[in-house]
């Protein structure tokens, strides 16, 4: 009878469990099947709020420079028109805007009518970020901001 090397016997099934779980040829690959799709949402939701604090940016810098080109009109009238005209010329000077998605009311503050406000509502409904809302919760389709000056002479 020829012997067999111990190298060569061969292995029990305990043995060749012990070697698969010590075996790390496929770990990798499942390590990143784990990580993956949690990586995946965590970086859509990334770059959709990234998008939408953009665009909700450029809502607040346009409601403040047509609350600050108001400061002209001599009345609540001229300067609710002055407001409005600005956000109409001005609007499409933002990347993430549509001017036929952003509304502007002007009128004097009713705390304190020492005071004018001008209000923009900006319609998100376009922006790509929407196609990720049964992925990521995000927030509302409105973006609405206000900015208020102070009427000289008071």
């Amino acid at each position: 009878m020829k012997s067999i090397p111990l190298s060569e016997e061969p292995a029990n099934s305990a043995t060749q469990v012990r070697r698969a779980i010590r075996a790390e040829t496929g770990s990798v690959a499942v390590e990143f099947a784990i990580i993956f799709p949690v990586a995946l949402v965590f970086f859509c939701g990334l770059l959709a709020y990234g998008i939408y604090f953009g665009a909700s940016h450029s809502v607040q810098q346009l409601a403040a420079d047509a609350a600050r080109a108001s400061v002209a009109g001599l009345d609540d009238t001229e300067r609710a028109a002055i407001a409005v005209a600005h956000v109409a010329s001005s609007s499409s000077a933002y990347p993430l805007l549509r001017s036929d998605r952003v509304a502007v009311t002007a009128r004097p503050l009713a705390a304190d009518s020492s005071q004018f406000e001008v209000r923009v509502v900006f319609n998100s409904v376009d922006l790509p970020i929407w196609s990720l809302s049964g992925l990521v919760p995000l927030p509302s389709r409105l973006i609405e901001r206000s900015a208020v000056i102070k009427r000289g002479g008071y």
